[in-house]
């Protein structure tokens, strides 16, 4: 298993190095988002690859992976060819550019930064395949973990649906998306993307407790940067200046479990 991840972890750098490259051409390195998603795809495709004969609960994984990854790349590449640069990063690499250090920082800051949080993030599904191995059956604890993969896909997949179209009206140009799924949770897809990758390493628990005790920071990391670090504050604070309505939204709607809107 080792062999495999270390194999991964080299073509991972590979391309993270490639795409940084591609960065310095287009002066924007936000495009990496896009790459959050298809690279854990890709690793999960790529550990399948590995087994001759890949059984069913590998072959389950996987396929979690590529169709959770495999969409959200499709998703943020889209939104990034329409929208340009996120606002995200121009505020990280302003000073950069500005001190004629972007290369550096790009490559340190957003790249390398990525490529270890993907890897992090993605092991239960890679580990997961390796140890299922071409014997490994699918068990009662997999089956668990793909109800709640579906759960999360549901509430992503329609949370960025919903969204997209609300957007997509002019006439809720600064308007504060609270319909749908955005009613019962402010981030659906955030909750989504947790759901899913808890799903994930369920799924590949049950390949052995030794899977399942190395890779749980895999999920851990994720919920945490999805409520704590990267994901939820630094978008709320940016709705928070942009919007007014915002304040009232935050007060009635959850930040992260579905929960029923408070009255008042």
């Amino acid at each position: 298993m080792v062999e495999a991840l270390l194999g991964n972890a080299a073509i991972l750098l590979g391309l993270v190095l490639l795409l940084w490259a591609i960065s310095l051409q287009i002066n924007d390195v936000s495009f990496i988002d896009s790459f959050w998603g298809g690279g854990m795809a890709l690793l999960a495709l790529v550990s399948w690859l590995r087994i001759a004969e890949p059984g069913p609960l590998a072959t389950l994984i996987m396929a979690m992976a590529v169709l959770w990854g495999g969409r959200l790349a499709i998703y943020l590449f889209r939104r990034w060819r329409r929208e340009g640069e996120d606002p995200r990063y121009a505020r990280m690499m302003r000073k950069p550019r500005e001190q004629g250090q972007f290369a550096s920082a790009a490559l340190t800051k957003v790249f390398l930064g990525q490529a270890v949080l993907l890897f992090l993030v993605s092991s239960p599904a890679q580990a997961g395949i390796v140890a299922a191995g071409s014997v490994q059956p699918i068990s009662g604890l997999a089956l668990v973990g793909f109800a709640l993969w579906l759960v999360g896909i549901f509430f992503e997949w329609v949370g960025d649906w919903q969204l997209a179209r609300f957007r997509s009206d002019p006439a809720n140009k600064g308007q504060v998306m609270d319909k749908g799924l955005w009613r019962y949770t402010r981030h659906p897809n955030y909750f989504g993307d947790a759901c899913a990758w808890w799903g994930i390493w369920l799924a590949a628990a049950s390949a052995g407790w030794l899977v399942a005790a190395a890779t749980v920071i895999g999920p851990l990391f994720l919920t945490f940067t999805l409520t704590r670090w990267s994901g939820k504050p630094l978008l709320e604070a940016g709705m928070a200046k942009r919007r007014p309505a915002y304040a009232d939204y935050v007060a009635r709607t959850s930040g992260f479990f579905p929960l029923p809107p408070k009255k008042g």
